[in-house]
């Protein structure tokens, strides 16, 4: 996704050390390695899949390091292994991967049909089908409408819960996607299903994704050296909306007061903007539907 956009945002140096915090299945990672003459990469992921995947395809390259740990430890656990500083680049590629979508056994798309899990880590956390089994309406239509943007949520959350007390709790994802259906109504043809939204908030939710962002946002500059960059993908407004905020809040020193015309050393900027938002082209939005939401937004650590 976006992989000729990452590596020049990326701007890598053959010696440079690179973080990617998404593996997945390793499309940018092996980009990267493809550029480095020595350097290193560590290779991060919170899904055990995608962890395996790593082990096999970069096992044997010693340039290489994997790492598991979900984006909110990831600051920590690189200052734990003396990086604090040190990195030349981190790549973020937010949302759901194609695998993950693709396994109906995970429980993320409603075009397969699979248990309601839709944790990135199976090994942790509350499975989507618990998560609906214990909110009440309202709690469950505010969730909808925050992480989701539906404007059909008390809708759908009340039908949710009323089959739930009818004892029809919701365990499948073509059973909640046929439920979403039945409420929203049909759609025009070339327009997203409509359980695209609650599947996406309940995604979110489960995962605590943007709280995960947030905390690794918090940490990620003084991850970088001066010079180092942060190139992060985002697939829908919530999340790019934060990444958007986060880089300029810290590429400006905001209102200082009267009198003041150099900014004390809390208020100096700490990163550049490198670019604006940047989306797949045409041909890349052809082969790969899921390009067409990619946003790609780039920021440079300030010496």
């Amino acid at each position: 996704m976006l992989r000729d956009a990452v590596l020049e945002g990326l701007a890598i140096a053959p010696e440079g050390r690179y973080v990617d915090a998404t593996y997945g299945r390793g499309g940018h990672a092996h980009a990267v390695l493809e550029r480095l003459a020595g350097g290193a990469l560590i290779a991060a992921d919170r899904d055990p899949e995608a962890l395996e995947y790593a082990r096999e395809h970069l096992g044997g390259d010693p340039r290489c390091r994997v790492l598991r740990a979900r984006l909110a430890e990831l600051p920590e656990r690189l200052r734990q292994w003396g990086l604090a500083g040190e990195i030349d680049g981190l790549l973020v590629d937010l949302g759901v991967s194609s695998p993950q979508l693709e396994a109906p056994g995970r429980g993320f798309s409603f075009r397969h049909d699979g248990p309601l899990d839709m944790r990135m880590d199976p090994e942790a956390g509350e499975p989507a089908a618990q998560l609906l089994q214990r909110l009440s309406v309202r709690e469950l239509a505010g969730l909808l409408r925050r992480y989701g943007e539906e404007r059909q949520a008390g809708r759908i959350a009340k039908a949710i819960v009323a089959e739930r007390e009818a004892g029809r709790p919701l365990q499948r994802t073509r059973a909640l996607a046929e439920l979403v259906d039945r409420v929203v109504g049909g759609r025009a043809p070339g327009r997203h299903h409509p359980a695209t939204k609650t599947f996406q908030a309940l995604r979110i939710a489960v995962n605590d994704e943007l709280g995960e962002l947030d905390r690794l946002l918090e940490g990620v500059i003084d991850l970088l050296r001066p010079g180092g960059r942060l190139a992060a993908i985002s697939f829908h407004s919530l999340e790019d909306r934060r990444v958007k905020r986060f880089i300029r809040d810290a590429s400006s020193v905001g209102d200082l007061p009267p009198g003041v015309p150099i900014p004390p050393e809390g208020r100096r900027p700490r990163l550049r903007p490198i670019g604006g938002a940047q989306r797949a082209g045409a041909a890349e939005r052809d082969a790969n539907p899921r390009a067409r939401s990619a946003v790609l937004r780039v920021a440079e650590r300030l010496p």
